[in-house]
Formats: structure tokens, sequence, C-alpha cells
């Protein structure tokens, strides 16, 4: 459904719409006794007579709409014809330049017995220095004859003059080409130039804010680092004098043996405060580190007999290997020496063999056969 039918639809839904609201409005009018005045109802033929002309505009413009469809439609047929008779005018034209450039009467094959210029096609009796027609008894070429002469130094001096002013028009072009391409890479260069510049202004205006935003940053760090550095320090020293007057004063370095006595016992001691053993715990120290020196050695002296051990039965272990590989390589030896004289004595025989064969068949051979064989195995 096209776009102006669904809105004629629509304006008619909407003007019985309205008719339909008119008429209960008129007829709540007309049965009211106190509203009604007269016989007939004026307000409603008002509005009929409004709506009727509201009807007729409508119409009338549906008319002109469809006037100017027509219209249109008429203008597009008008159109379409055009270009019907442009299209067969075309082909037309096409088919006649065909039959005029690929169906001329000289491609026919019958032309010939009726070409009205047979006599000037004839083939003269001389074509040319090298034609093929012109035997030595037709006394049509002489030495020293050249008919093309003329032909062919006019032809030359044409193609001559052609190549030159194709080099000239050659030449022309490509400076033509040159000159542009100049031209253009200049200005790709001015531009690439002029935008490198700008990047690298902005670049440096960036960079330049970047340098001062860091400078104002490092010198606020540098100076909230310098003022931590002397807190610390001055911290630090002030921690350092605490502690040497606290060592100074106390009994670490004043080395007092009773600070490590224990609230438990004098037989206990405080391992953070003791100073030292006393000497019969020394002597019971390297009695006992004595005792452990003995039992090193004598677990050393165990460790390398036992080595020595190993090392004797690798030496047997390793001569055994060895006298059994002499052993194997003999027997090798043997088998092949006895290898080799049978190889021998077959290489012997079957000489002995070939050469009574080549006897044999020598023998056969009559003499001229046997010498051409001889000279052909001596070749």
């Amino acid at each position: 459904m096209s776009r102006l039918g669904l809105q004629r639809e629509l304006q008619e839904a909407a003007a019985l719409e309205r008719r339909r609201q008119r008429e209960l409005q008129r007829q709540s009018r007309i049965f009211n006794a106190r509203v009604r005045t007269i016989g007939i109802d004026k307000d409603a033929l008002d509005a009929q007579v409004k709506e009727r002309k509201i009807q007729e505009a409508a119409e009338k413009a549906r008319n002109e709409e469809l006037d100017n469809e027509m219209n249109q439609n008429d203008k597009i047929m008008c159109m379409l014809e055009e270009r019907h008779r442009n299209d067969i005018r075309n082909i037309n034209k096409t088919i006649s330049e065909f039959q005029k450039n690929f169906q001329k009467p000289e491609t026919r094959r019958e032309f010939d017995l009726s070409d009205p210029q047979a006599l000037k096609k004839d083939r003269p009796a001389r074509l040319a220095d090298n034609d093929p027609h012109c035997t030595v008894s037709g006394l049509q070429k002489f030495m020293g004859e050249d008919l093309n002469y003329k032909q062919r130094t006019k032809f030359q001096k044409e193609q001559l003059r052609e190549w030159s002013l194709q080099q000239q028009r050659d030449w022309k072009n490509a400076l033509a080409d040159q000159k542009l391409a100049d031209y253009l890479y200049d200005k790709n260069r001015i531009e690439h130039d002029q935008k490198t510049m700008e990047q690298q202004r902005k670049e440096e205006e960036s960079r330049r804010a970047v340098c001062t935003a860091t400078k104002n940053f490092n010198r606020i760090q540098a100076s909230e680092l310098a003022e931590r550095k002397r807190l610390e320090k001055y911290q630090k020293m002030k921690d350092d004098m605490d502690e040497i007057s606290s060592l100074l004063q106390g009994d670490l370095l004043s080395e007092n043996p009773e600070q490590a006595v224990s609230s438990f016992g004098r037989h206990r001691v405080v391992p953070d405060r003791w100073k030292g053993m006393t000497p019969e715990q020394q002597m019971a120290i390297r009695s006992f580190q004595q005792e452990q020196v003995l039992e090193k050695l004598r677990l050393k002296e165990e460790a390398c007999r036992r080595d020595a051990e190993w090392h004797r039965q690798a030496l047997q272990t390793a001569r055994a290997q060895m006298l059994l590989e002499r052993q194997q390589q003999r027997h090798h030896r043997q088998c092949r020496r006895a290898l080799d004289k049978v190889n021998t004595e077959l290489a012997q025989e079957q000489r002995s063999k070939n050469i009574y064969l080549k006897e044999e068949e020598y023998s056969n051979v009559p003499t001229g056969q046997y010498f051409a064989q001889f000279n052909t195995t001596s070749r």
C-alpha cells in the first residue's frame, strides 16, 4: 500500500469519527427540551455545510495530486520511449558500422569476378627486385637496378623524422613530468617541514613544561629529603650518644662476671650476659675435643684401608678384562688369517678357472675372429 493511500484512509477514518461525534452532539441537543427552541438544528446544518466544504477541498486536493502523479508518469513514459528510440538508433548504427568494417564487398568470395578495379589491381610484370616471378629468361631484372630506391629513401627520411619528433615529444613530456614531480616534491617537503617544525615546537613546549614541572618537583623533593636526612642524622647522633653512655655505664664493657649469674642459682647463667667459662669447663671441653680428633683419625684410617681394598679389586678386574680382550683379539686374528687363506685359495681357483675358460673359448674361435676379438680387447 502506498503512502498516499494510507494517508487517504486515515483522513477518511478521522472524518467518519468527527461525523459520528457531531451526530451524537446533535442528537443530545435535539432530544433535550431545554435546549431545543426551533424545529431544525442550525448548528448541525452549519457543521454539515462546513464538512461538505472540507470534503470538496480534500477531493480537489486529491484530484490535483492524482493529476500531478499522472503528469509525472507521462514524463517518465516519454523519457522511456525516447531512451528506447535512442537504443534502437544506436543498435542500427552499430550494425551499420559492423557491416561497413567487417562485411565489406571485398571480403566476399565472388568479388573478384565483378571487381571494377580488377585491371588496376592486377599484378605488374615486375613488383620488386626480389620478385620470384622475374626469372633470368624474362629479362625483367638487370644488375645495378633498384626500383624501390626513392620509396625506401623517402620512407627512411619519414621514419627518421618521426623518430626525431617522437624523441622531442618524449623529452618534453619527461621534462614536464620532472618539473611537476619536482614541484610536488618541493610542495610536499615544505608541508612536511612545516608540520615537522610545528610538531617540534609543540614537543619542545611540552618538554619545557615537563622539565619545569620536574625541576619544581625535584626541588621540593630535594628540600624534603635534606630536611629528613638532617632530622635522621640528628636522631641517629642522639641515639648513638645514648647507646655509648649506656654501654660505658653498663656491666657489659666492665666485664663483671657477677652479671651472668642467674636468679635461679649460681650454677645457671644468663646467656646474653655470660663473660666466659671457668678453667675446669675449658679443660673438659679440650679433653672432649681430643677424643673427637682421635675418633676422626681412626675413621680416616678405616676409610683409607677401604679405599686401598677397592683400588686393589679394581686393578685385578681391569687386569682380568685386559687379558680377556687380548685373548679375544688373538682369536679374531687367527679367524681372520684362516679366512684370508680360504679367500686366497678361492681366488686362485677362480682365476685358474677363468684362464681355462678363455683358453677353451679361443681354441674354438676361428683365426680371423680371434684376431678381431684380440684387437677389440686391446683397444
